[in-house]
Formats: C-alpha cells, sequence, structure tokens
C-alpha cells in the first residue's frame, strides 16, 4: 500500500542431516548466515554472533549509529521462498562449513530445488515468534519445471498446479496458527530470464515463445485465477 515502506529476503530453513551434533552447530551457521544475517539487526539491533565466528577477523565492528540506521523500523516484511536445506558439517564448504545434502527420495523442481511447502510454514510461523509478529507477504513463490510443449493452445503443467496448492495450503495453515500473513504474490507471471540459467528455466504462469513473444496462459494460470474468484476455496476441493 501507499506509504508502506518493508524488507524482502530470501529465507530457507536450515535443517541438521542428521543428530550429530557437529551437523546441528552446522545447520545453525547456516542459518546465521543465509536467514539471520539480514533478520537479526533490522529486528533485534544485532548480528547473529554466528556471523563473527564464521568469518573471523574479516567481519567488521558495526558502529552503534549505522546499526540504528539498520534498525529503523519497518511496515512489513516481504518473504520469498522456495525451499529448505539439509546441512552437514563440512569445513571445507566455506565460509559456514556446512553442506548441503541432497534429498534424494524427496520431488524436486527443474532448479534441483526439493519441494518442500512444510518449510512455508515453518518459515512464516518462525518470523513472527522470533520477531514480535510483523506483517508478512509472500513476495515470490513459485517453481520452474520442464514443461510441455504448447498445444491446440493449452499447455498442462500439472506439477506447477501442485505446488501452488500444496504452498497456497501452507500459507492458509501459517495463518491459522497465528502469523500476520497480509498477502501472496506467485512467481512469476510470465517465463522471464532466470538469473544465471537465462532462458532455460521456466516459472512463468504464462508460456511465453521466446521467439514469437507469443504468450499462452498454462494451466496454473487458470487454477490461480480460480483460486482468487473461490477466495481460497478451491483449494480445499478433493485437497486429499
Amino acid at each position: 500500500g501507499r506509504h508502506q515502506i518493508g524488507l524482502t529476503v530470501n529465507l530457507e530453513p536450515q535443517h541438521p542431516a542428521s543428530d550429530d551434533p557437529l551437523d546441528l552447530e552446522a545447520a545453525n551457521r547456516r542459518d546465521a548466515f543465509i536467514n539471520r544475517w539480514f533478520l537479526d539487526p533490522v529486528f533485534l539491533g544485532r548480528y547473529a554472533d554466528e556471523l563473527a565466528e564464521i568469518f573471523g577477523a574479516a567481519w567488521p565492528r558495526v558502529s552503534d549509529a549505522d546499526m540504528a540506521g539498520i534498525r529503523a523500523p519497518i511496515d512489513f516484511l516481504g518473504i520469498n521462498y522456495y525451499s529448505r536445506a539439509r546441512v552437514r558439517d563440512d569445513p571445507a564448504d566455506r565460509p559456514a562449513r556446512a553442506a548441503r545434502v541432497r534429498q534424494d527420495a524427496r520431488p524436486h523442481t527443474a532448479m534441483d530445488w526439493e519441494i518442500y511447502p512444510e518449510g512455508l510454514i515453518e518459515t512464516l510461523l518462525r518470523i513472527s515468534e522470533d520477531y514480535a509478529r510483523p506483517p508478512l507477504y509472500i513476495t515470490e513463490n513459485g517453481a520452474a519445471f520442464d514443461d510441455p510443449p504448447v498445444s491446440d493452445g493449452e499447455l498442462l503443467d500439472t506439477p506447477r498446479v501442485a505446488y501452488f496448492r500444496e504452498h497456497l495450503i501452507a500459507a492458509h495453515r501459517a495463518l491459522e496458527q497465528g502469523a500476520d500473513l497480509r498477502g501472496y504474490f506467485a512467481w512469476s507471471l510470465l517465463d522471464n530470464f532466470e538469473w544465471a540459467f537465462g532462458y532455460s528455466k521456466r516459472f512463468g504462469l504464462v508460456h511465453v515463445d521466446y521467439a514469437t513473444q507469443r504468450r499462452t496462459p498454462k494451466a496454473s494460470a487458470r487454477f490461480y485465477r480460480e483460486v482468487i474468484e473461490s477466495r481460497g476455496a478451491l483449494l480445499f476441493r478433493d485437497a486429499d
């Protein structure tokens, strides 16, 4: 909304690969490196102690004046959520000394990201509990898949429909459990340029023929529209 100023961060739960104390410590370090580095100074006015340990002499001293500016109040927090990480202790994996462990038994997207909607609930509730329940927006959530070709003006991206259903239900569960979630934004409207992957990965609700620029709404676009039209009721029809 107008005059509402916030911050968006990409958050990813960090789970230990085992109960080994070294893996537990690795997950905590990587959580500081991936998540708390950005959240703690804004909401708590300090950096996580683990960051100084991770970076050693390279970690700078932050002045009180700088921290006061960093801690300026925000009206909302935006969250980009895609997946989680399971990690193990690995001194060679710098800087956090925590290596990801692929979950081979779990489904993954074309980006090789584990599909883990439970992590969205975990993230929303953790932010609410650790940082005094700020207003939240899911500013990015979506998935790249190897979509089938357009056929007779249709593109049936069934895995993406399932992905959105599962994650929207997860967002609803977090709302029920007390998260002050104000909005959800699917990533993305159109197939587009995906960082280092260029045009090879497609996240869009709408297919783009890059040669002709022809746009074709996918099945996921129709699904998302119907979720909005039904005010979410569609999510729970035949959800089981």
